[in-house]
């Protein structure tokens, strides 16, 4: 762990991770190619980046980690549950705001159209702008879900993850801290048994855990499973946490999760099963794994130092940021019937267009207002 402070971090914070910031950069850049590669597949099977929304669980158990290890001892001592809230809301919500906006944006410039080509008035765009800002979701075909594909933020989908991420700091700040360290770890082996079986038994169709984006289904339910197991072994593992000696932990780790986010579809409709298998074991086995790893890890060079603190300033801003633009390129890439081969040149264009945007979005709005924000609302203990 290195004694040095992130973009996120507030005045009293603790040194970071820096290992667990870059990881969760990584993460949140392969993520924009799991979306590029959606616009080029007809279901979650025939995709070829495939498990990119495993990243989710992997930012889940990071979340849990990293707020266990920066709040757990601070209950007794200066933490309130309004004190809390209100650091969360300040980290996390002005890129929420952001996100809602340009998503507006890209949905107006597209022409104001669903998927299937029916025009959506003004006000319901605007409606569905206010609920994105205040993370409220769109219930499936109302006037206000304006993308028609049942997003609960048809703005800026990945808002859904936001979502659960609120609840489990709700969660934590009321209930999950109290626990003890056993009563903890059985609420990990029973979510994680329930995370398990949703993808074996493939509840969500294809036999793998891309869920928690839409209301229909039982996308709610698969939400929970994967907040509930993720982020509360993120918590345990930030209790019983003990570093182990590993060298070059931050490109090992880079590297296996580079593997495991691009693998194929494993198996095949028929055989869903075996992708729920390889589905359970990265989220309930390999990623906790990678995550002590990563927090044991020391950077022994300002090269990757430099690598890990901007990956990881910039992996919330990215993740937020490239999503509305993705809809504007999938529009493009099915309208005019392309294939990979023929727009690859724009989808480095979006990757780094993206990367570029977070960093503006970060410097100047994220930190200044959340400088702003700490300065107005958190009172100094």
């Amino acid at each position: 762990m290195q004694k040095a402070l992130s973009s996120s971090a507030f005045s009293d914070s603790k040194p970071h991770y820096e290992l667990l910031d870059g990881l969760r950069g990584v993460a949140a850049l392969l993520v924009i190619w799991y979306h590029v590669f959606e616009a080029f597949a007809t279901s979650p099977i025939d995709q070829r980046f495939n498990h990119g929304y495993l990243a989710v669980d992997f930012f889940f158990i990071l979340s849990g980690f990293v707020i266990g290890y920066a709040y757990d001892d601070r209950w007794k001592t200066t933490m309130t549950v309004k004190d809390f809230v209100k650091r969360r809301l300040i980290r996390l919500h002005p890129m929420v705001v952001m996100g809602a906006i340009l998503g507006a944006c890209t949905f107006y410039i597209q022409g104001n159209e669903k998927w299937d080509g029916s025009q959506v008035s003004l006000s319901a765009l605007m409606l569905a702008m206010l609920l994105n800002l205040f993370l409220i979701p769109a219930i499936p075909g109302s006037k206000v879900e304006v993308r028609g594909n049942g997003e609960m933020y048809p703005l800026n989908g990945p808002s859904w993850s936001l979502f659960f991420e609120y609840i489990g700091n709700i969660l934590y700040a009321l209930f999950i801290r109290r626990l003890s360290t056993k009563s903890l770890a059985l609420l990990v082996s029973l979510s994680g048994i329930g995370l398990a079986a949703f993808a074996i038994f493939s509840l969500s169709g294809y036999g793998h855990l891309g869920v928690g984006w839409t209301l229909l289904d039982y996308n709610l339910i698969g939400g929970f499973l994967r907040l509930m197991f993720s982020f509360s072994a993120g918590l345990l593992m930030s209790r019983v946490f003990k570093p182990v000696k590993i060298r070059g932990a931050f490109w090992i780790c880079s590297l296996v999760i580079a593997v495991l986010l691009s693998v194929p579809y494993v198996g095949n409709k028929e055989l869903s099963w075996i992708n729920g298998i390889y589905d359970s074991v990265c989220a309930i086995l390999l990623f906790p794994l990678l995550v002590y790893w990563g927090a044991s890890g020391k950077t022994t060079d300002k090269w990757t130092l430099r690598i890990c603190k901007f990956f990881g300033d910039i992996s919330y801003p990215v993740y937020i940021v490239h999503y509305p633009f993705m809809y504007l390129f999938y529009a493009w890439v099915w309208n005019n019937d392309l294939t990979f081969g023929q727009v690859w040149p724009v989808a480095l264009l979006l990757f780094f267009g993206n990367i570029l945007l977070a960093y503006l979005c970060l410097k100047l709005y994220d930190e200044p207002i959340r400088r702003w924000l700490s300065k107005r609302f958190l009172s100094k203990k």
